[in-house]
């Protein structure tokens, strides 16, 4: 067997950050986000998230955390944003404070 029958594992990156949904807003006012999502490389997998938090509508960003998924995620709040970036999609889970 060679390396080309071996599948590998999609590389899925966990972004955190916050976010605001206007320029004015109050840092109270910031939204704890978890992207999901699959990219070659860590610039794009940011590019990707910014890219979908606009679209979302927030008007601003701050990205702490980047990192790799290592697999399936046991909590159930990832279930389903871990098969949407499987799929390709920028997965978000919100955490309103």
């Amino acid at each position: 067997m060679n390396d080309n029958d071996m599948e590998m594992e999609p590389v899925v990156y966990i972004v955190i950050g916050r976010v605001w949904e206007n320029e004015q807003a109050s840092p109270d006012d910031a939204i704890t986000i978890h992207a999901l999502l699959k990219a070659p490389d860590e610039d794009d997998a940011v590019r990707k998230t910014l890219e979908a938090l606009s679209a979302q509508g927030f008007a601003e960003a701050e990205l702490d955390q980047i990192g790799v998924m290592d697999g399936e995620p046991d909590d159930p709040l990832y279930e389903g944003a871990y098969q949407d970036a499987l799929a390709g999609n920028v997965a978000i889970v919100t955490f309103n404070q």
